[in-house]
């Protein structure tokens, strides 16, 4: 889509919503008491923070850039959203062929070129506004790069803080108070239920001494994700992989938990597409079952990478899609190919795509869950508002949420200083839970309410 074309459809979608028309494309069906925001201004920042070295796709990362976009209505009104790139998990071809800053800046060039292209636009629906920007900022990505296959995660992450700005400024000038009233209606029964509780998930690289991952078990952590997908070729990674999964289950197979229908602590492994044939993936379930470790395995996520087609829905454990699953569609792909659960990442693939993946999930009788990307204070509870309200996953009492910033960051303390709700109950994790209680339905964890220190960052300096 050019600008062109972007410039006339949002005009004519801010016409329909004045004369009173509806708008269901995208599944989404406009209330006629919606305002017609216009974008006066924009803006964007960004800061570094270091991180401890988080190994996994055969690489690392050891700083982290949060994108901060700020548009401003007609009517005097600002937000600013939040984003956390993830270049090595959006497309690992940028992260090999750049330095670890370059990738990093192109990604936060696209979020820098969608605002150019909304400011002086009105909407009226945010998911059509995401819908109408993905493809040009998708080309924009691939021409900057150099990268044809540009994958589309790439161009989600980086669109994650306008559309984080975009819902906030939306909630301001609708007046809505509360995470619930901002889910469209057809969107709803994918975000319907109310977890009272949400495991909260670490996330241990791969090389993590099982020593380590005990220590976690006996903190209360009781689902932990564990890279596998070990360096070296196809056959030194399935021996480390096998080991790895020998000595876990070793050294937390026989811990307890009341909230899974078993009792016991169940894997979560991520292969970050590493293994190249299902014939490898098969060898890891065999020795699983060898040593009684099989029943345990709650989720396997990406085994193979996107290209891979392999059907996944006989392999008698649960598939998980993630990055594979960018859009709506893709997710749709992935269920027929037999993947029987999706990560759903609200931080990473955007708001408005996550709640169109969620509700055809919820549809297809698709379990979710939520997946981090090693995201900042404020952005994990953006996660926890989507986890909270999922459907339960087979075999669990509680909502699952990855999150693993407090792992990784060197300075976790002082970005969880920026988030306006680091007092709530529900900010912390407690023997390996967040509590999602009534307070935070009320207050959606903190989420709509500004944040002192990232809106500072667009006041002009003397």
């Amino acid at each position: 889509m050019s600008r062109r074309e972007f410039v006339s459809r949002a005009g004519l979608l801010a016409a329909a919503g004045t004369m009173g028309f509806d708008e269901t494309r995208a599944g989404f069906k406009m209330e006629k008491s919606m305002k017609t925001i216009r974008i006066r201004n924009v803006s964007s920042n960004f800061e570094r923070e270091p991180l401890h070295p988080y190994r996994f796709k055969g690489s690392a990362i050891t700083d982290s850039w949060q994108a901060v976009a700020m548009l401003e209505s007609d009517a005097g009104i600002k937000a600013t959203g939040l984003a956390t790139q993830g270049v090595l998990w959006s497309d690992s071809g940028v992260f090999a062929a750049h330095s670890e800053s370059a990738g990093n800046a192109l990604m936060y060039a696209m979020s820098e070129r969608a605002l150019q292209m909304i400011k002086g636009q009105s909407f009226t629906n945010p998911v059509q506004l995401m819908e109408d920007l993905l493809p040009e900022v998708l080309d924009y990505g691939r021409k900057i790069t150099g990268n044809p296959n540009l994958r589309k995660t790439f161009a989600l992450n980086a669109l994650v803080c306008v559309d984080n700005a975009v819902w906030i400024l939306y909630a301001r000038e609708n007046n809505i108070m509360q995470f619930d009233d901002l889910v469209p209606a057809e969107y709803k029964p994918g975000l319907s239920y109310r977890h009272e509780k949400v495991a909260s998930i670490p996330a241990f690289s791969v090389g993590t001494s099982a020593e380590r991952i005990r220590q976690a078990a006996e903190e209360g952590y009781f689902i932990m994700k564990l890279k596998t997908g070990s360096a070296g070729t196809q056959q030194e990674m399935i021996e480390k992989d096998i080991a790895f999964l020998t000595a876990v289950h070793e050294a937390i197979g026989h811990f307890e938990t009341p909230y899974t229908r078993n009792g016991k602590i169940p894997y979560y492994f991520d292969a970050n597409g590493r293994y190249e044939k299902k014939e490898t993936l098969l060898r890891f379930l065999d020795h699983a079952g060898k040593i009684g470790a099989l029943d345990q395995i709650a989720v396997i996520e990406e085994p193979f990478e996107e290209s891979n087609e392999t059907f996944v829905g006989d392999l008698g454990v649960r598939i998980a899609a993630d990055e594979s699953a960018h859009t709506v569609e893709d997710a749709a792909h992935r269920i027929e190919l037999g993947y029987s659960a999706i990560a759903v990442k609200a931080i990473a693939k955007t708001l408005s795509m996550t709640m169109k993946i969620t509700q055809l999930a919820y549809e297809k009788k698709v379990p979710c869950f939520c997946a981090d990307l090693t995201v900042n204070p404020i952005l994990v509870d953006w996660n926890k508002n989507v986890a909270a309200r999922l459907q339960p996953f087979p075999g669990m009492s509680v909502g699952l949420q990855e999150t693993n910033g407090h792992q990784y960051y060197k300075n976790w303390d002082k970005l969880m200083s920026y988030h306006p709700g680091s007092n709530g109950s529900w900010a912390r994790t407690q023997k390996g839970v967040y509590i999602t209680d009534e307070t935070f339905y009320a207050q959606s964890g903190g989420i709509l309410l500004p944040s002192a220190h990232y809106d500072d960052l667009f006041i002009p300096k003397e």
